[in-house]
């Protein structure tokens, strides 16, 4: 860890969204693989910019590709990943920016440790489980992942051979096997605007 760095103090997030005029927060989608999280996280970014929110999506195309290239599927690394998630979406928010992040991140104390992270800069952390039944999830399957789990090709994969731990307090639990994307994303933005996070 380095030491010889100084904080820089510039703008502060009360200063920017004055004059943005735009809040900023992170949305967490955690879920099994295959449950509808990017799909979901995809439509919801495009529905808050079609409404002038500035909005980004942060998943594992443009996170594990790039900035988290270097990390494995081992807890720690999982662990890793997270983080740098976190503190990556708390720089959005910090910004102005809808944050939305859709990542299985499986551990209950990793997505807390996010949630701290927002709320020690007093930053809206909006944690939604986006759940889906483990065999509805197999049987989409869009990239053949669990067919490689089951066949002992994937050795740490969440739902078979690696845990997932459901969120005890999310402030929304979606089930994408009751409900359309459209509605997921209506559910989503219903909630926002009842907590006047945003403006549409």
């Amino acid at each position: 860890m380095a030491t010889n760095i100084t904080w820089h103090a510039g703008l502060t997030h009360a200063e920017r969204s004055e004059l943005t005029g735009t809040k900023g927060l992170t949305i967490w989608l955690t879920g099994l693989s295959a449950s509808g999280k990017s799909t979901i996280a995809t439509a919801l970014e495009q529905y808050l910019l079609s409404k002038h929110v500035p909005a980004y999506r942060l998943d594992g195309d443009n996170i594990r590709f790039g900035l988290n290239k270097d990390l494995g599927f081992s807890e720690a690394a999982r662990n890793e990943n997270i983080r740098r998630i976190a503190e990556v979406a708390k720089l959005f928010a910090d910004s102005t920016t809808v944050a939305i992040t859709s990542f299985i991140s499986p551990y209950r104390a990793d997505r807390d440790t996010a949630r701290k992270l927002h709320e020690s800069a007093n930053l809206p952390f909006i944690e939604v489980y986006i759940d889906v039944p483990v065999e509805v999830a197999e049987q989409r399957d869009p990239k053949g992942l669990y067919k490689k789990a089951r066949a002992g090709e994937i050795k740490e994969f969440t739902g078979i051979s690696a845990p997932y731990e459901e969120p005890e307090h999310a402030e929304l639990h979606i089930r994408t096997d009751k409900i359309s994307v459209e509605e997921a994303v209506i559910v989503i933005a219903d909630y926002l605007k009842e907590k006047s996070l945003v403006s549409i």
